[in-house]
């Protein structure tokens, strides 16, 4: 008995890449993001409906902007869930990345997330344990079936790396880039990886 998820990191805002966002409220989808929340919601027309049981998003409104036009397109209902909310990055959310290069424990958090936790925030081994708790919970309800999860990159990472069986700290070795797609299935025997960072042409 297997279920199939598809981790989907959520489409483009304007400060993709400037602001580490984290947890503030009020970030929306640009008009790049937009179209690209379009994209992915024909992407999965074309998997088979019935198969599709469930569409989580995170809680945050560019998450729940990116889940609302696949969930329309495919007639599913759809569901927050704070297990794959982004990481509290605690005093650090909001900041530029140019102001966070002067922090020591930015280069910290960035070298070791093994042994690293943002400003009275939460550690990736921490999010890491979250989403798997909430992908197993999802796996019980819905064997033979798939899931669509939208989330965000560092948190997909968290959960590829766990059923790739590599350490915290191999984050950086790979991409998820907004709005992608990384599939994976998982079963009692185990876990296999079918795609990551799939990206659809907006």
């Amino acid at each position: 008995m297997t279920t199939t998820f598809f981790l989907v990191r959520h489409a483009a805002h304007d400060r993709v890449g400037t602001v580490l966002c984290g947890r503030i409220p009020g970030v929306t989808l640009g008009d790049l993001g937009k179209t690209q929340a379009r994209s992915l919601a024909e992407r999965f027309a074309n998997e088979k409906n019935e198969k599709v049981a469930c569409i989580c998003t995170s809680p945050l409104e560019r998450a729940v902007e990116t889940a609302e036009p696949i969930a329309a397109r495919l007639g599913r209902p759809l569901k927050q869930s704070e297990g794959i909310a982004e990481i509290d990055f605690g005093g650090w959310s909001g900041k530029s990345f140019d102001d966070l290069s002067d922090d020591p424990r930015w280069h910290a958090w960035n070298s070791s997330r093994s042994t690293s936790r943002p400003p009275e925030g939460e550690t990736m081994l921490e999010a890491q344990a979250r989403v798997i708790h909430a992908m197993e919970q999802l796996r019980n309800l819905y064997a033979e079936r798939s899931v669509i999860l939208v989330s965000h990159g560092d948190v997909i990472k968290a959960a590829l790396l766990y059923h790739l069986g590599m350490p915290i700290d191999a984050y950086s070795r790979f991409e998820i880039s907004p709005a992608s797609i990384s599939t994976l299935v998982v079963g009692d025997w185990g876990s296999k990886v079918l795609r990551m960072n799939e990206v659809i042409a907006a």
